[in-house]
């Protein structure tokens, strides 16, 4: 239940508070005073889309604050802490939940929920829990098939709702299925084309049988394979420096020549015999490097053009694959992971059957659920056209006749039904969709209708009408407004109007009222009782909160409205 809401810079609004409170409220006001701008206040609060529209001329920001009776647990409060804030327990196992939400002239929206910043989103998520808010807007929407479906579907309550649930994830299972069918049957010429490149691949890289590093160790032989004359020559003269077999000074004959002057002068001086020592070293050492030239230049007379050929040969196959893939290593990556991708794409004419075994499966399943779910919605409508029928009774439609039909429709996450809500508004007229058939006064009693027979099956605590009264008068109103009060013996009912016939029927009347310059203040908003309140149904009446017959008119539906009270009590 809303306890109180607070607006500051809405629109025409520059201040107001409106005590609201269990049972019906009515908001009246002249044209033009903001009584609209409080439902837009309500839509704030409640997660609809903010426009910076609505701040009012001069203001920087507009503000909408209020505060709602919860119960202490439950989902409420549950939400509300899960977003970080806290109800405040009252007592008799309720709390207060305060909701704010900030607009600026930017387009900036902030909301606080609990105390706790949170998104607009958390609000909307409330506002399922807590408040139906009904326009002229709704009313237009209730011509369109979808929202007739909705409202079939939440009078059904859990019985439409569980079918709907089977039927949405069977739906859900066969289009994926479809979805992943189709993509392969769509693409199963390119799967062929990379088959058959693969394979091609495949085979000339096994022709090849490329070796791991083997490219970096070819490059290597074939260098020196091409340059085997100079290395032969260089290693030759080398070889000769080191240990030579002619007449001229080598490294050895010369290292064993100084080692042996210094021995026998060592016996004068020991240092020198340390000196001797190290010479005798490194003949040792060129030594051994003479002995592995001497190997190398056997190694190098082994080898000849044909060899070098075969190098190079072998390395312009490599040189193909590497070019082919990028590297060598790619090649043999692919040779790695080819044959498991062959077995892949072989693999998909099998899972296309399969999956068009499993999709027939689902569509199998689908229809079972479309079915289920047809039968549910036929059962509801029946109860709902008699419902409806039965409150337009009440509402001066005496010999109006609701049918709610469920016939084959167009498929979609929704099922495959489409609902349609059919009006006779007399006898002997034909049912005709409201859609096209009913008049705005119709229409309006209609919504009301509807959601008075919803409400006892998916009930909300509180219900918001902006003129759900458009388009009626006289005694059509008054039924209007002894329905509202009705229904505001079981939940909390705020209704913005312009008709006397409605108002009577509040037991709080708020009148929202334009100061002389165009603002609404605080102040300007009152609770009517006595004489005020029959001033503002006079005023609604005639236009004069001062004639005298339009007073005596007020004072008539008070007395009407008191009447009913007390019959119902």
């Amino acid at each position: 239940m809303i306890e109180q809401v607070q607006l500051r810079g809405l629109g025409v609004i520059a201040e107001a508070t409106l005590p609201i409170g269990p049972g019906f409220t009515a908001i009246t006001g002249e044209t033009g005073a903001g009584k609209t701008m409080v439902v837009t206040g309500l839509g704030l609060l409640l997660g609809q889309r903010a426009d910076s529209g609505a701040v009012r001329s001069g203001a920087a920001q507009a503000v909408v604050e209020g505060v709602w009776i919860v119960p202490e647990d439950g989902a409420v409060a549950d939400r509300v802490a899960e977003a970080g804030g806290q109800v405040e327990p009252i007592g008799d196992g309720r709390a207060e939940l305060y909701l704010s939400r900030t607009l600026s002239t930017e387009g900036r929206s902030r909301a606080t929920v609990g105390g706790r910043t949170a998104p607009a989103g958390v609000l909307a998520e409330l506002a399922d829990q807590l408040v139906v808010v009904h326009g002229q807007s709704d009313q237009l929407r209730l011509r369109s098939a979808a929202a007739q479906r909705d409202a079939l579907d939440r009078f059904g309550g859990e019985p439409v709702a569980g079918a709907l649930a089977v039927y949405r994830e069977a739906h859900a299972a066969w289009a994926e299925l479809s979805r992943e069918h189709d993509f392969l049957v769509a693409a199963r010429d390119a799967r062929a084309r990379e088959a058959g490149e693969l394979r091609r691949d495949l085979a000339e890289i096994a022709a090849v049988d490329p070796q791991p590093g083997e490219d970096v160790e070819l490059a290597r032989r074939v260098e020196r394979l091409a340059n085997a004359e100079e290395l032969r020559v260089a290693a030759s003269v080398a070889h000769a420096a080191l240990s030579g077999d002619g007449d001229e000074p080598d490294v050895a004959g010369l290292l064993a020549s100084a080692r042996r002057t210094l021995e026998r002068a060592a016996t004068s001086d020991a240092a020198l015999g340390a000196f001797a020592d190290e010479l005798a070293e490194i003949g040792y050492r060129a030594a051994d490097v003479a002995a592995g030239l001497s190997a190398y230049l056997a190694d190098l007379d082994e080898t000849g053009p044909l060899e070098l050929d075969a190098a190079q040969a072998r390395r312009a196959e490599l040189g193909a694959l590497v070019r082919l893939h990028g590297s060598l290593d790619a090649a043999l990556a692919l040779r790695e992971s080819g044959a498991a991708r062959l077995a892949e794409l072989a693999d998909d004419g099998e899972r296309i059957e399969r999956l068009a075994v499993q999709r027939e499966q689902a569509a199998s399943a689908l229809d079972d659920a479309a079915a289920a779910l047809t039968a549910q919605r036929e059962r509801a409508a029946v109860r709902l056209g008699e419902a409806v029928t039965a409150e337009l009774r009440e509402l001066a439609l005496p010999d109006a006749r609701v049918l709610v039909t469920v016939e084959p429709g167009a498929e979609s996450a929704a099922g495959r039904d489409e609902v349609t809500i059919l009006l006779a508004p007399h006898p002997g007229a034909e049912p005709r969709p409201v859609a096209r058939g009913a008049s705005g006064g119709e229409l309006s009693r209609v919504m009301l209708a509807i959601e008075v027979v919803i409400a006892a099956t998916d009930p909300v605590p509180t219900f918001v009408f902006d003129e759900v009264d458009a388009g009626i008068g006289g005694a059509a109103a008054i039924e209007v407004g002894r329905r509202l009060a009705r229904l505001a013996e079981t939940s909390q009912v705020i209704a913005v109007t312009h008709l006397a016939q409605v108002a009577a029927f509040a037991g709080n009347h708020l009148s929202v009222r334009k100061s002389s310059d165009g603002s609404v203040t605080a102040s300007s908003v009152h609770a009517l009782t006595g004489a005020e309140r029959e001033a503002e149904m006079a005023r609604l009446l005639s236009g004069m909160p001062d004639s005298e017959a339009a007073l005596r008119h007020a004072r008539e539906l008070l007395a009407l409205a008191g009447r009913s009270a007390a019959g119902a009590g």
